[in-house]
């Protein structure tokens, strides 16, 4: 297994950007035997609000089970952006969806581009992300996990920077409700998605009982089971901490990779 710190000039976000990777070794496993398969699978990492590209790295042990199952893991930085492009420019969505993948598969010529070989994973903010990713381009990823996901962009009945949300969604924008219905509205996307039968991704949901946004995970289940929607929603005590994340990330891959 290989850990790279990739640094690249980004046409979307238009500033220089580094990006963790690991890269598994092909043609052995961990404990020498069978074989990692050429091309492999890769899983689109997103780290929440106030983290970067090296959160997931330095709070789990995602290396040990990207190694374990052979997976290559690209863990980009996307600030507080909430994974969209911007009313100020950076094109922070563009990068994630679409520059990222076309960049690394470039370099690094073993990631398949097949649907079904490309997760996208996220926590909080990140779980917003990985979820706005796989429900816009449904033809590129075949699933997507969000643990403590804030699903709801319009922010009923939470607190929210207006200066912030203006700069992101819309120089404008005089409420975050006025995101209800849009392409940033994850139950919006869902809903249109079924509407017009497109593929759903293998979905995973978990959030901790104790965490503030438990309420707005338990609305998105009741929505995915609604619409019959397959997906695994799991809740546990827990907390907004990488003590539950670290934990809940391995149940992800597992139900995604079907082991």
């Amino acid at each position: 297994m290989a850990f790279l710190e990739f640094r690249y000039f980004s046409k979307a976000i238009r500033t220089s950007v580094t990006v963790n990777v690991i890269l598994p070794e092909v043609g052995k496993t961990e404990e020498g035997v069978g074989r990692v398969p050429w091309p492999y699978k890769t899983v689109w990492l997103l780290h929440g609000l106030n983290g970067n590209q090296n959160s997931w790295v330095e709070n789990t042990s995602i290396e040990r089970y990207a190694r374990e199952r052979g997976l290559a893991v690209v863990m980009p930085c996307a600030d507080r952006s909430w994974y969209t492009d911007t009313a100020y420019g950076a094109k922070y969505f563009t990068f994630v969806s679409e520059e990222l993948p076309v960049v690394c598969r470039s370099y690094f010529q073993g990631m398949s581009d097949k649907r079904e070989d490309n997760l996208v994973i996220g926590l909080s903010m990140g779980g917003y992300g990985a979820l706005k990713c796989a429900l816009t381009h449904p033809e590129r990823y075949g699933a997507v996990a969000a643990l403590s996901g804030a699903l709801d962009i319009t922010r009923k009945g939470r607190p929210y920077s207006p200066e912030e949300w203006r700069g992101i969604f819309g120089f404008e924008l005089k409420s975050a409700l006025e995101l209800e219905n849009t392409r940033h509205d994850l139950f919006y996307l869902t809903r249109e998605n079924r509407k017009n039968a497109l593929p759903f991704p293998k979905t995973y949901l978990w959030c901790g009982t104790e965490d503030a946004l438990i309420a707005v995970n338990r609305t998105y289940r009741d929505l995915l089971t609604e619409l019959d929607i397959p997906h695994l929603y799991e809740e546990s005590p827990g907390t907004h901490t990488w003590k539950y994340w670290d934990e809940k990330v391995v149940n992800a891959l597992n139900y995604l990779l079907d082991e």
